[in-house]
């Protein structure tokens, strides 16, 4: 099992793509094809169409992440079986899923068109249960199993390297042992592909917030603060800090919402920004975003 501290292997070799035989026909594709489509690529050495497809499949199928898996015949090694397919000219390819032939072209295509033809088998397979496994992580997270949920999203991104819910969902989990310091590490390091990702922002604005409750006041020092003189913005701002910490969200968004209402340019626009923190760090459609975006564009607008 993933430990906490670690990070989650590399992704292993997927094995998307091989050179099939007469005697492994079977597994490689029909087998196979029950778990996720097959392609067939009927090609030989001295087919000069078949230098060009062979490659825009290849690398049509290395894009499916997985969904699509790709076997490549030689006919002039595998006679028997190309006979049975009653291939009569190369290049010849064909598509299996659920053990029988769904699909299939002959003669060189050009990459657009192989995609087209690569991305509608990936689609026959869904997401290969995915996100099944995704909301069941999610579920782990929230019961406190974090370890297991660690693991799961560990195991998801071996699947999806670029899945980003699971990418973001490592981070979260840090965050929920309160191993903040890992949880920055595992985002600063986020590949190109999901640093901008929405799910990968909002675990970001999720630490921030964690980082500042780590150094929140006393709620009721700053209450009294902010009471004894409403102009008192930082006591406000404070306040707002150590609500959110304590888990009152939408009392600390009323907080910042009156902050910007009295000086929206207060320490270079904090509480907008503060904000806009906390709406990352929640579901687009959480009600208190939704309010929050609300009343904060009626400000700005008025």
């Amino acid at each position: 099992m993933l430990g906490l501290g670690d990070k989650p292997a590399a992704p292993a070799a997927t094995g998307l793509i091989k050179d099939g035989t007469e005697a492994t026909f079977m597994a490689d594709v029909i087998d196979a094809s029950r778990e996720v489509p097959v392609i067939v690529d009927f090609w030989a050495t001295w087919c000069g169409p078949c230098k060009t497809l062979g490659p825009a499949l290849e690398a049509a199928v290395t894009a499916a992440k997985g969904k699509v898996r790709m076997v490549k015949i030689d006919v002039d090694q595998n006679q028997a079986i190309a006979a049975q397919m009653r291939i009569q000219s190369i290049p010849t390819v064909y598509a299996f899923f659920q053990g029988q032939p769904v699909d299939g072209f002959q003669g060189a295509l050009p990459p657009s068109e192989v995609k087209k033809f690569v991305d509608k088998l990936a689609s026959m397979a869904g997401d290969g249960g995915l996100a099944d496994a995704l909301a069941a992580a999610e579920e782990m997270l929230e019961q406190g199993a974090l370890a297991d949920a660690m693991e799961t999203f560990a195991a998801i991104l071996g699947e999806e390297p670029e899945n980003a819910a699971a990418y973001a969902g490592i981070a979260r989990a840090h965050l929920a042992a309160g191993n903040l310091d890992q949880a920055e590490a595992f985002l600063s390091a986020a590949p190109a592909a999901l640093a901008k990702a929405k799910e990968v922002e909002a675990a970001k604005a999720q630490l921030e917030l964690a980082k500042q409750a780590a150094n929140a006041g006393p709620e009721a020092d700053l209450r009294a603060a902010v009471e004894a003189d409403p102009n008192n913005h930082q006591a406000r701002f404070d306040l707002a800090v150590a609500l959110n910490a304590a888990g009152k969200v939408e009392e600390a968004v009323d907080e910042l919402l009156e902050l910007f209402r009295r000086d929206r340019e207060w320490n270079d626009g904090a509480a907008r920004a503060q904000l806009f923190t906390i709406f990352d760090a929640l579901k687009p459609q959480d009600p208190i975003v939704l309010k929050g975006r609300r009343r904060l564009s009626s400000m700005i607008f008025a």
